[in-house]
């Protein structure tokens, strides 16, 4: 059997690595967990949620590997509702309207980074 232990990282492509790692460290709290040279010419970037677990790596594009996609990726918050508003008031592209919090589903809604990846910010449960 295969000695895979958990989920470690989660791909994100970003057009320029700088602009990513400001807007995932001054927006959303997460830290910089990985900043080193990589390949030839390149740089690999992982990014932190402040509570640990998977990082995002932040990567170039690659082939159809691009920017302003939906990225499946849910981050849990406790608070989706004050979140919402936060990003909002930072300036940061979040959806109008929050979604579910009927008791069934759980209160959530989308968010998009600076390129415009999209991410669910979920309440945790």
């Amino acid at each position: 059997m295969p000695q895979i232990t958990q989920l470690g990282r989660v791909m994100v492509p970003v057009s320029d690595q700088d602009q990513a790692i400001a807007f995932y460290t001054e927006k959303l709290g997460f830290s910089v967990a990985a900043d080193f040279p990589f390949g030839d010419g390149d740089r690999w970037v992982e990014v932190a949620p402040p509570d640990g677990g998977p990082t995002l790596a932040l990567v170039p594009p690659r082939g159809q590997y691009q920017t302003g996609r939906m990225t499946g990726i849910a981050l849990d918050s406790s608070d989706p509702r004050a979140d919402h508003g936060e990003l909002q008031g930072k300036g940061v592209d979040v959806d109008a309207e929050l979604m579910g919090g009927d008791g069934t589903v759980p209160l959530m809604f989308f968010m998009r980074d600076q390129d415009g990846n999209q991410l669910l910010i979920v309440q945790r449960q």
